[in-house]
């Protein structure tokens, strides 16, 4: 098993509302060449955790933290205009803290990062330390 200690959030960068499938993350990450999903999850409008990629796998979600992270991502991250936002529905929000804890449970010691933290990004478009 992977040695994990950093569990890192994402957001899909898509606009709020606008619904995407492990499917869909599946076929966009594939198309920048990645095997399958880069995120390990990922957290539909509805709050449904998708599996992606096994934990036992490198992630590709975070350049420099794959090795010993978990990837887990939410559907959203952009307002109607296409700028980053907080988008997530409140049982986004809700499974995003039951999956985390879950995570911090099974990987003790584990700290919880947004991707921004590691690169010039908006993602998740919310403050994970203060959050989390």
């Amino acid at each position: 098993m992977r040695e994990i200690d950093k569990i890192i959030i994402h957001c899909t960068a898509t606009k709020a509302g606008r619904e995407v499938t492990v499917e869909e993350v599946t076929a966009w990450h594939k198309g920048r060449g990645f095997r399958t999903i880069g995120y390990h999850y990922l957290i539909g409008l509805d709050g449904k955790i998708s599996a992606g990629r096994p934990e036992r796998e490198v992630g590709a979600h975070c350049l420099g933290q794959n090795g010993h992270s978990i990837g887990v991502c939410y559907v959203g991250g952009l307002d109607e205009r296409g700028q980053p936002q907080d988008t997530r529905t409140e049982a986004q929000k809700e499974s995003l803290r039951g999956l985390v804890a879950e995570l911090r449970r099974r990987y003790p010691g584990a700290s919880v990062h947004g991707h921004r933290e590691f690169a010039a990004k908006a993602c998740p478009c919310f403050d994970v330390g203060r959050e989390m």
